[in-house]
């Protein structure tokens, strides 16, 4: 069962399915946190009463709101990663003070070793697999100063890591495998942004602003989309990739060519210009279906949940979160949308704590924003 439940004016039941003082994240929206199936998504909860594998990973079953425990990672987020399979893949300390990466299919319940970091890489990101799960992925700082940064790949099958990619201003690269063939990885470029020698964020972009590029796995060749100056406004630094489609969805600066009335929320692929999906949001955070026909995002100004078709630009309002949208992440609402298109999984604080939300989508909406 639920904790609680609230009736929207869309339509829609959003379902509480936390309510303990633990930290929670749904992890994030880029892609959905769920088994293949839509049966289980999974979050995380920080339990200080671990002195390591601080992190809880929770699964919960959709509809009956049943949670348990699957497995304990080394504290936060960084280097978790979700395949369109509902492979989810998690670090945490071995009896040996290792650390090591491990998969769990969310269906099953099933989780194996899959890699062992003879020596712990500085990761500072979250972690991204190939679709055919043999190369897992994440940004590292490269020196002691964090002057650069990298993208460092490990090769599941022989065991081997090699950072492919450097650059002083992949400092929050987001790195996601393009998820039919594997072959690309996207990186979010933040032009400017500067940490100091302590390790602290002095600013996250510079007055260029951030952008987007392609990186090739094999050639370690860039290929720089036509995103944030001088092409748009600059890059929010929240993007997916659109299914199979090769093409990207991405949220820019609201403003300009690009205000809410004229809209921010832009598809892009490599050797064309960005096209603006839908208008009428200050959209920010941004989620694509798996099957790459819908998105789900936030509106800064609102705080509200909405979801819209990539083809036809339609939109709809599935709840309002009521979240303050402070300065921690798990108070942005980060909303994805299960596989079968049924369910948008989300954080909120309306309750005074952050805690995870499940919102239904009406019935005859998902039908309604597909027609022309």
């Amino acid at each position: 069962m639920s904790i609680k439940s609230f009736q929207q004016d869309t339509g829609s039941t959003i379902y509480q399915v936390t309510d303990d003082a633990l930290s929670k994240s749904n992890i994030y929206c880029e892609i959905p946190y769920c088994s293949a199936d839509s049966r289980y998504f999974v979050f995380s909860q920080n339990n200080p009463e671990h002195d390591r594998n601080r992190s809880e990973y929770v699964i919960c079953e959709l509809g009956t709101w049943k949670t348990h425990i699957a497995g304990r990672g080394t504290a936060g987020i960084s280097g978790t990663a979700i395949t369109h399979k509902g492979i989810f893949y998690y670090l945490r300390y071995d009896d040996k003070d290792l650390i090591e990466l491990v998969k769990l299919n969310l269906a099953s319940g099933k989780s194996d070793v899959v890699h062992i970091f003879e020596k712990r890489p500085k990761m500072r990101s979250l972690g991204t697999v190939s679709p055919d799960g043999n190369f897992y992925a994440y940004g590292v700082t490269v020196d002691d100063k964090f002057t650069m940064f990298g993208i460092e790949v490990v090769d599941l099958t022989k065991g081997t890591r090699e950072i492919i990619d450097t650059d002083p201003y992949i400092l929050n690269p987001h790195p996601q495998f393009e998820p039919s063939e594997g072959k690309y990885i996207m990186i979010q470029h933040n032009r400017g942004g500067q940490i100091d020698e302590t390790g602290k964020l002095i600013k996250l972009v510079g007055e260029e602003g951030a952008t987007l590029y392609i990186l090739d796995v094999n050639s370690h060749e860039r290929t720089e989309l036509m995103v944030g100056k001088p092409y748009t406004t600059p890059a929010t630094g929240h993007e997916a990739w659109i299914g199979d489609t090769k093409e990207i969805l991405l949220t820019v600066v609201a403003s300009d060519d690009f205000a809410p009335e004229k809209g921010n929320l832009l598809a892009v692929s490599a050797g064309k210009p960005a096209r603006i999906v839908c208008k009428g949001y200050w959209l920010n955070h941004v989620g694509t279906s798996v099957d790459g026909r819908f998105f789900s995002c936030d509106d800064t100004r609102t705080k509200d949940v909405i979801i819209g078709s990539i083809k036809t630009g339609k939109t709809a309002i599935i709840c309002h979160s009521e979240t303050s949208y402070g300065r921690e992440q798990n108070t942005h609402p980060h909303p994805y949308l299960t596989p079968d298109l049924k369910w948008v999984v989300f954080n909120s604080d309306r309750s005074g704590q952050p805690q995870i939300y499940v919102a239904s989508v009406p019935d005859g909406v998902i039908e309604d924003l597909e027609k022309e």
